[in-house]
């Protein structure tokens, strides 16, 4: 049955996934093959497709689908991550909009509405990458929040607990307001912002004197428990040891001094606030200051904020500015740009706080993944990105990994007294119980007397473990899956997660199995738009995922992501790219309906022309193919595809289809049609892991085949022989024909008639082509000469020269004036530029490079003019 006119995309597309997922082509179980694995770097649940994903998804499916092409078992499990702060605020809102405030409930109701909701909502990001055409096994797909995946975190907290890695502490940490939680310091995005810089006087009590502090945040001088000084600044060396009154509070506070004081900076003098400033709380420590909290967990303040209590920073800020200058203690308001710490979830600005977390101790844990990427036992690809993923991990903090939240898994530490240390932590209730008993030697404890930890763990923590847990390797340690696929092959995911997935997953590697989780992170850049922006909501400028498969099919969006797509670059994404994409779809459609309209005539023998032309093909195919290698050994995928692309486009459709295409109405030879067959099959071949729709259809169209042939789970194409000699001859005939086309442009020939092409030939190229060469231009014949040939249009290729004689095919007068007009406008032109070099004022004082442009033009206009003028000589004989 013959190819409709136009490809349908959509019903193409639902019809071949569907088979796929009938046939499990998708499926991977350990069997004697090598495996080839990626696991999918776990969207949040809450996600929806976006261009980030698309992008990312697609280079996915590009190299496990060649994987599979190329005989490996390929395993690319899928699954999403419980993203703990951004699903629990979702569900807030939407326990806010039925009126139910989440205090109000316990932890297991507040779990069963976040559980309702994801049940609902999350996954949906999943079935949108089918639409995209992602080859995962669905069958492996995890959630961080399984019972075995929850099961596998509570067993390594607890496995780094007792080798004495994680800790609980009292410590600064970054508090999110809005989601009333801490946040490690990866998690916190700095912003400049416009603010102001409070100038403000405190009295120095028993005189009129005062001390000036500069502030951003006068509402913290609530909380100030004293004022510090540089013990080296003579300004203040009479000062230190008395006191001074905060303003508004009336607190008396010491004047103090410590050698962290910058003088230079400001008035040399420093309001000390250690509950709300990272060093001034070491400051504190220091000095044993009194510590005083001003805030609630919502960032409104507290009793210690006098008759500001309940009301937000931000407000207060501007309440009590005034106040202070109405009080006569401030000085003066500047404007001011600073650096604002905001979470990366909420987008709120972030409050330092101390409070009692937990920490992973991280600097002995860093090392062997310093090492492995230090010495490429795992390649970050492109290596530009070694020397910030070094930066981190050999500054690295230990890792706060509690969070103020209900959902995720909470902390396995079991509280059987009031002290902060009355606590032991144990993978379940039954073995906390006997830890107890043995701890407080009081047999009679029992479960009701136990209190677990409230916090649950950060999103990370359960992500880290991603490579070994989905394949069930923390609780069994050698099953018979974490050795086939582990480690795996590839990550493919952004630079904006190196530290916060990427790294903690080489240091989970080495500490949980002491081998890397994979070979080799291939780091994709930003998709931006056309102007360079960040593709947001807010600014309207991210495209609708699907709508753009709905439009252009999600053969053409994949290759018009990766027409631009290079490693670690950011891509400046253009609609106009997937129409190009469909377009190129387009072509191989039409590609295979132009061969398949092809009568054959079994007594025809294969012409000298079509015979050249396939052999061509051929090598010109192994040379491709070979670039192809290398390009995806170097992880350059965009490349892959644009070599492709171009060998498919121009030289597949372009040159050999041209070659073979029988005379109008006539039959073709069915040795020609079988070999152009089987070079269309290994074009669909090298083509299907970016385009898997259209190539399933068209090599399911080519031939009736059983599932076992489908191309999803053929072969990927072989390198045959090149032959370099044909491959250059080559080269000179395309040029030779493309001269043909050109004059036969120009002089407005038509491409029916029929023309006569004679040539001075330096045997740069044999007579054997022939036949090619007057088949492709339309030449009746081509004669040897030894001069030029007047009355022709004339071009060079290497050292022949070619003449197509004018006469009969032109009226030569026209051409003539139609030249000699042409001729008048470019000696105009000239002049011109002439004049404009002959003047040395211009010449002396003109920029060098405006200079140098002009006299690019001058030598341009020349070479113009003669080449009118010997086109003139030849048309006038």
């Amino acid at each position: 049955m013959s190819l409709a006119a136009k490809y349908d995309s959509k019903t193409t597309e639902d019809k071949w996934y569907q088979y796929w997922m009938e046939n499990d082509f998708f499926k991977s179980v350990p069997d004697e093959r090598e495996s080839y694995t990626i696991v999918i770097p776990p969207p949040n649940v809450t996600g929806v497709l976006h261009m980030g994903h698309m992008l990312n998804n697609t280079i996915q499916d590009v190299l496990i689908r060649r994987a599979r092409l190329k005989g490996y078992n390929a395993c690319w499990v899928p699954g999403t991550d419980h993203a703990s702060i951004a699903t629990e605020a979702k569900v807030v809102k939407k326990l806010k909009e039925q009126g139910i405030d989440k205090n109000d409930l316990s932890r297991e109701e507040f779990l069963a509405h976040a559980w309702d909701w994801t049940d609902e909502y999350g996954g949906i990001i999943l079935e949108q990458l089918k639409k995209l055409g992602a080859s995962c096994d669905w069958s492996r797909t995890k959630f961080t929040l399984d019972d075995d995946m929850s099961a596998s975190v509570i067993k390594v907290f607890v496995d780094l607990y007792n080798k004495g890695m994680i800790y609980r502490g009292f410590r600064m940490v970054n508090w999110d307001p809005e989601a009333q939680t801490t946040l490690s310091d990866e998690e916190v995005i700095y912003e400049e912002r416009n603010g102001h810089l409070y100038h403000l006087k405190y009295q120095i009590k028993g005189s009129n004197d005062f001390i000036s502090i500069a502030t951003t945040r006068p509402e913290t001088i609530l909380g100030d428990t004293a004022i510090c000084v540089h013990p080296d600044d003579d300004r203040y060396t009479d000062l230190v040891g008395k006191t001074v009154i905060v303003p508004i509070v009336n607190r008396e506070i010491p004047v103090i001094a410590d050698e962290y004081v910058d003088m230079e900076f400001g008035t040399g003098a420093l309001k000390i606030t250690p509950a709300h400033d990272e060093n001034d709380k070491k400051i504190g420590e220091t000095h044993k200051l009194e510590v005083i909290d001003i805030f609630n967990a919502d960032a409104t303040l507290n009793s210690y904020g006098l008759h500001y209590a309940g009301k937000d920073r931000f407000l207060v800020r501007k309440e009590i500015s005034n106040e202070l200058e109405e009080k006569g203690f401030l000085i003066n308001k500047e404007n001011h740009v600073h650096k604002v710490g905001t979470s990366e979830r909420t987008g709120a600005v972030i409050e330092p706080r101390l409070s009692d977390q937990w920490f992973l101790k991280m600097e002995d844990l860093a090392q062997p993944a310093i090492k492995a990427v230090r010495e490429d036992i795992v390649e970050l690809l492109p290596a530009k990105f070694k020397s910030t993923y070094f930066h981190w991990m050999e500054n690295v903090r230990d890792w706060n990994i509690s969070r103020q939240l209900m959902w995720g898994q909470r902390i396995p530490a079991y509280f059987y007294g009031d002290g902060k240390e009355d606590f032991v932590v144990a993978t379940c209730i039954e073995d906390a119980i006997t830890l107890s008993r043995k701890r407080t030697n009081n047999d009679n404890l029992q479960a009701s007397d136990l209190r677990q930890e409230n916090d649950v763990l950060d999103t990370w923590f359960s992500s880290w473990l991603w490579p070994i847990s989905v394949f069930n390797g923390v609780l069994e340690p050698e099953n018979e899956e974490i050795n086939y696929y582990y480690p795996t092959r590839d990550l493919v995911t952004g630079p904006d997660i190196l530290f916060f997935w990427v790294a903690r997953m080489i240091v989970a590697g080495y500490e949980l199995r002491d081998e890397k989780p994979f070979d080799k992170v291939y780091l994709t850049g930003l998709v931006r738009d056309k102007q360079r922006r960040k593709m947001s909501k807010s600014l309207g400028n991210s495209p609708d995922a699907l709508g753009l498969i709905e439009n252009y099919g999600a053969d053409g969006v994949r290759v018009g992501l990766l027409l631009s797509a290079a490693a670690g670059n950011d891509i400046m994404f253009d609609e106009d790219l997937c129409q190009q994409g469909k377009g190129f779809v387009n072509k191989m459609w039409n590609a295979y309906r132009l061969i398949d309209g092809w009568e054959v005539d079994e007594t025809l023998s294969q012409p000298a022309h079509a015979l050249q032309g396939l052999n061509w093909y051929k090598s010109r195919f192994a040379q491709v193919l070979n670039e192809v290698e290398d390009h995806y050994s170097k992880y350059r995928i965009s490349d892959v595809l644009m070599t492709s692309y171009k060998l498919i486009y121009d030289d597949f459709c372009g040159w050999l289809l041209e070659i073979i295409k029988p005379e109008y109405q006539k039959p073709i030879d069915p040795k020609t049609l079988f070999e152009v067959i089987a070079l269309f099959e290994d074009n669909l071949r090298l083509m299907h892991p970016f385009t898997p729709f259209i190539t399933e259809e068209l090599w399911q169209s080519i031939a009736a085949r059983d599932v076992k042939d489908a191309l999803c789970i053929n072969t990927w194409p072989v390198a045959g022989t090149i032959d370099q000699s044909l491959l250059n001859d080559f080269e000179l005939v395309q040029d030779v024909i493309s001269g043909i086309r050109t004059v036969r442009k120009e002089k407005q020939i038509s491409f029916k008639n029929e023309i006569t092409l004679n040539s001075i030939n330096n045997e740069e190229l044999s007579g054997a082509y022939d036949s090619l060469i007057m088949k492709m231009g339309n030449v009746s014949q081509i004669d040897l000469v030894e001069e030029q040939v007047s009355g022709a249009a004339s071009y060079r290729v290497k050292s022949n020269e070619y003449f197509i004689p004018l006469e009969g095919n032109i009226d030569v007068a026209a051409e003539i004036e139609k030249l000699s007009g042409e001729l008048k406008r470019a000696q105009g032109f000239l002049i011109g530029v002439q004049k404009k070099l002959g003047n040395e004022r211009f010449v002396n004082n003109a920029a060098v490079e405006i200079v140098d442009k002009e006299k690019q033009k001058e030598a341009d206009t020349l070479a113009k003019i003669e080449t009118i003028e010997a086109s003139m000589k030849a048309l006038k004989g």
